[in-house]
């Protein structure tokens, strides 16, 4: 009880050096609540351009499955062509070799008769 009789304590002073030091820290309290306030708009802000993000790797992928499945018809197309065209030089070589044949038959038989002009002596 005797600490309650003495006027002159400390005890009054703490709460003013405690006021002091709360109105400094005033502030910078409001500024760190500020900083949280600006962190959490651009928690929110990345969260929207996740789900933008995400919404146009959507879109993408559609556009590049319709893109794969137009390009496989292209190739299937180019394909058939190609073997249009392989079946058409097939078809030139068959002529080219009948061709031959009957050049080389005609060849031989003239051949054949230059010869026989010549031993017989025409």
């Amino acid at each position: 009880m005797e600490e309650t009789n003495r006027p002159n304590e400390t005890k009054p002073a703490l709460p003013r050096e405690w006021e002091m030091i709360v109105t400094a820290f005033m502030p910078n309290l409001k500024l760190i609540e500020n900083r949280f306030d600006r962190i959490d708009i651009d928690i929110r802000d990345v969260h929207v351009g996740q789900k933008d993000i995400s919404s146009r790797m959507n879109l993408l992928e559609k556009r590049m499955d319709l893109f794969e499945t137009q390009v496989d018809k292209r190739f299937e197309g180019i394909d058939h062509r190609l073997e249009q065209i392989v079946a058409s030089i097939d078809r030139l070589g068959d002529k080219i070799d009948a061709r031959d044949a009957r050049q080389r038959s005609f060849t031989l038989r003239m051949f054949g008769i230059a010869i026989t002009t010549l031993f017989w002596g025409y």
